[in-house]
């Protein structure tokens, strides 16, 4: 009798093991939610005027883009995930390098392959897209932008109000929202970059306060070279 019952409760403990084991194991393989991610509300374009930034006295000036005879005026500083109340999320995760095949076609948007790295490990990771899609997109919102014939290469330096250079920038691209510009400036008043919202479809869109804004009463562009 005593090894009947021996056996029976070794038979139920091995019987509540298995059980067990097996509800560990479902668990185990439930489908995980995946991470929320970092949000941001819209993309800025930011193009960096060359000869005004070649012009400071700090940077990393390349000569691909600051060298004399290069002719070289607006470039893409990048395409930065934005929130509408303050900057959006940077560094989002470790970012592998970008593959040759990608910074070949953007060198002709970005001016230097060191730019390219850095945008996406501080930009293109926040964006929830992979590299070649990112800076697809990158590309593509600098296509649909036409720059003001007479600010693309001018020959002498211009002075303009910040919404001057908005006004012209609106007036060129009228299928963008006039709001959708913006211009910032250097602490001497050189223009730094023109800005440029879109929604996460690429979309024009307005600006927020977010995108900044030049304080001088006039922006200093300085001629292509």
């Amino acid at each position: 009798m005593y090894r009947k019952n021996q056996g029976r409760l070794l038979a139920v403990a091995a019987l509540s093991f298995i059980l067990v084991a097996n509800a560990s194991n479902a668990r185990s393989h439930k489908k995980k939610k995946p991470n929320a991610g970092p949000t941001f509300d819209y993309y800025l374009l930011s193009l960096s005027y060359a000869p005004d930034f070649c012009a400071q006295p700090a940077g990393d000036k390349d000569p691909r883009e600051c060298g004399t005879g290069r002719h070289v005026g607006f470039v893409v500083h990048g395409l930065w995930p934005q929130g509408k109340s303050g900057r959006g999320p940077e560094k989002c995760g470790s970012a592998s390098p970008v593959s040759a095949d990608i910074i070949r076609v953007t060198l002709d948007y970005v001016p230097t392959e060191s730019l390219i790295q850095h945008e996406w490990a501080t930009h293109g990771t926040c964006s929830g897209l992979s590299a070649a899609d990112y800076f697809a997109a990158l590309r593509k919102a600098r296509d649909s932008v036409t720059i003001p014939d007479d600010l693309k290469q001018p020959a002498v330096q211009l002075q303009l109000s910040p919404a001057e250079l908005e006004t012209k920038l609106a007036a060129t691209n009228p299928s963008f929202p006039k709001e959708a510009f913006r211009v910032s400036c250097y602490k001497d008043g050189e223009l730094q970059e023109a800005r440029i919202c879109f929604n996460k479809d690429l979309a024009p869109r307005a600006c927020t306060a977010s995108a900044g804004e030049c304080a001088a009463p006039n922006v200093q562009i300085r001629p292509v070279l």
